[in-house]
């Protein structure tokens, strides 16, 4: 009995030290901590020469469920109204679609005078190709670009209104369908209750949409373009799924704005930092 008692009290001896260390750990707290930090990024355009911005109108096609130009001008005028220094014009959205065309058919009918000779053929055959009715894709849209590169117009737009910065540009809204793989993760269960998540890989049929936007920046005060910027998102559901084509158009845009804002203010990107004690 009396060969034993050392042994108890070593092992006495153990149990308090380890509760003495649990309890200095405890009382020095997690040996890291987060920390949120913000990082500001410089806008992408120098617009200190504007006090003014002007969301004119887009050349829109891909689907008549929602209006692209319009929702386009009154999402990004509410943003920029709350998130930029420039003060945003509230004006009638412009139809550039028609617009363009317009300015299509003047400049075809602008022919010279005369019906033969190799210098008339070669000035018809310069004249600008017509503009497709239908704007179904990304293709159609290229047509329309023309538009942008008329600074005599622009120029007469910026006069109108005091000389801002003008934005403006093309949208693509249109639907997709698509059939592929798709990975998800499956519950399954064994005879004995067990729980196990098992990856899986499908072949189905998803529907959805394409938003393709080109934003174009141009000085009110020259007509020129100074800056322009280009994005393509997507978003699929299963093909049984409805989803309301604006509620789709919202959601692609709610990805793009944040870039948008960038190229005219600065902007934060907030996220944490681990530090050790």
């Amino acid at each position: 009995m009396t060969a034993r008692a050392p042994h108890k009290k070593s092992k006495l001896l153990v149990g308090a030290l380890a509760a003495s260390l649990a309890a200095f750990v405890a009382a020095c707290g997690p040996s890291s901590f987060e920390i949120p930090i913000e990082t500001p990024i410089q806008p992408k355009l120098d617009v200190s020469a504007f006090q003014r911005v002007l969301i004119a109108g887009f050349v829109a096609g891909g689907t008549d469920d929602v209006d692209a130009n319009q929702e386009t001008v009154r999402l990004l005028r509410s943003q920029l109204r709350s998130k930029s220094s420039l003060r945003v014009i509230d004006a009638d959205v412009m139809e550039l679609r028609e617009v363009a065309q317009d300015q299509n058919k003047s400049a075809s009918s602008a022919e010279p005078a005369g019906d033969t000779g190799p210098v008339n053929e070669l000035e018809r055959a310069a004249q600008p190709l017509p503009l497709p009715g239908e704007i179904k894709s990304e293709k159609d849209l290229e047509a329309y670009e023309r538009l942008f590169a008329n600074t005599a117009y622009w120029r007469r737009i910026g006069e109108e209104y005091q000389n801002p910065l003008i934005v403006t540009g093309t949208i693509l809204f249109a639907p997709q369908q698509r059939a592929g793989w798709v990975s998800r993760d499956v519950e399954q269960f064994d005879s004995f209750g067990r729980r196990r998540v098992v990856p899986t890989r499908n072949y189905v049929d998803r529907k959805g949409f394409l938003l393709a936007p080109k934003f174009v920046f141009i000085d009110g005060r020259t007509g020129a373009t100074i800056y322009r910027e280009q994005y393509k998102e997507e978003i699929l559901y299963p093909a049984q799924q409805t989803t309301p084509a604006l509620s789709s158009y919202f959601e692609l845009m709610d990805r793009l704005v944040p870039s948008f804002l960038s190229a005219l203010s600065s902007q934060k990107i907030r996220g944490t930092r681990v530090l050790l004690k």
